[in-house]
Parts: structure tokens; sequence; C-alpha cells
């Protein structure tokens, strides 16, 4: 699945609430929280369009996997092993 955004789009600045506990420990071990951040949320963005996308083919995906249950793959003649 490709990227969901594009690296060289421009930085924007949000606000964000934080443990602020955690957010000191986040300090104190020098942490780049933005860095952080841009990582967990692309981790849950491609989690989530996966998921999406795979809710989207369901149908297909169940049909084409009945279709390969009935008749086998289409190359099992040419098998070797």
């Amino acid at each position: 699945m490709r990227n969901a955004h594009s690296t060289h789009a421009p930085k924007k600045a949000v606000n964000l609430s934080l443990n602020s506990e955690l957010l000191a420990e986040a300090k104190r071990l020098n942490i780049n929280l933005s860095a952080t951040m841009e990582k967990a949320l692309e981790k849950e963005v491609n989690q989530r369009r996966q998921t999406e996308w795979l809710g989207q083919n369901a149908d297909a995906i169940n049909a084409c996997n009945e279709l390969t249950d009935n008749h086998g793959l289409f190359s099992d003649s040419y098998r070797v092993f």
C-alpha cells in the first residue's frame, strides 16, 4: 500500500494535549516530539487505511477465495513442486 501522504508536504503547527509526566520524561530523554508523533500518526493512518480497504474489498476477496477453493489455482497444472 502506498504512503498516505507526501514526504515533501509542508509542516503544519498543531496543538496537542499530552500527559504532563509523560511529556516531562520525553523532554528529559531528548525525544523529538514532532518526529515521534509523525511516525505514530503515519502508522495509525496506514493501519486504518488497510482496515478500510479490506472492508471495501471484502466481497471481492471472498469471491476470489471461494473460486480458488472450488476450482484451485489457474497455475496448478504448471507447478513443479
